[in-house]
C-alpha cells in the first residue's frame, strides 16, 4: 500500500532532509559569531532568538518529519533488515544526537553562559553534519552489502 506512495513519500523525506540539514549546517556557524558579544547585550540576545527560532521553528519539525517519512519509506521499500539501511540508520541517529547536542549549546548562551569550546571547534563541529550526510547519501543511493 505504501508503495504506492514511494515518491510522494520520497519527495517529503528529501524536503525535511534539506530543513534539517540548513539548520545542522547554520547553527554551529551563529555560536561562532555568538561568542563575539558580551552576555546580555543586544546583540547576544538577537543570537539567542535566532538559535532558539532555528531550532523550534526550523529543526524541530524537519527532524520529525525526516523521522516521520524515512520511517514510512523504510516500510514502502521493506529496508528494515537491509545492512546498508543499519548503517544509514546509525549515521542518522548520530546526526540527530548532534542536533541534541547543538540545542543543548544553545540552552547554555541562553542561560547567558559561554559554551566550553573554542571557536575553532565550533568551526570543525560544523563540519561533522555534511560529512555525515555524505556517508548517509552513500548507503541511500548505492545500498552497498
Amino acid at each position: 500500500m505504501l508503495s504506492e506512495y514511494y515518491l510522494t513519500l520520497k519527495s517529503f523525506h528529501f524536503l525535511a532532509i534539506i530543513a534539517w540539514m540548513v539548520g545542522l549546517l547554520y547553527l554551529p556557524r551563529l555560536f561562532v559569531y555568538h561568542l563575539d558579544f558580551e552576555v546580555g547585550s543586544k546583540a547576544y540576545q538577537t543570537f539567542c532568538r535566532m538559535e532558539w527560532g532555528l531550532l523550534k521553528i526550523i529543526m524541530l519539525p524537519s527532524i520529525l518529519f525526516t523521522f516521520f517519512f524515512g520511517v514510512l519509506l523504510a516500510f514502502a521499500m521493506n529496508t528494515w533488515g537491509e545492512p546498508w539501511f543499519h548503517m544509514k540508520l546509525a549515521l542518522v541517529l548520530c546526526l540527530a544526537g548532534l542536533h541534541g547536542y547543538f540545542a543543548r549549546i544553545a540552552k547554555t548562551f541562553a542561560k547567558g553562559e559561554t559554551p566550553a569550546l573554542s571557536r575553532k571547534s565550533l568551526r570543525i563541529i560544523n563540519e561533522i553534519p555534511f560529512l555525515l550526510a555524505i556517508f548517509i547519501v552513500i548507503l541511500a543511493v548505492f545500498k552497498p552489502f
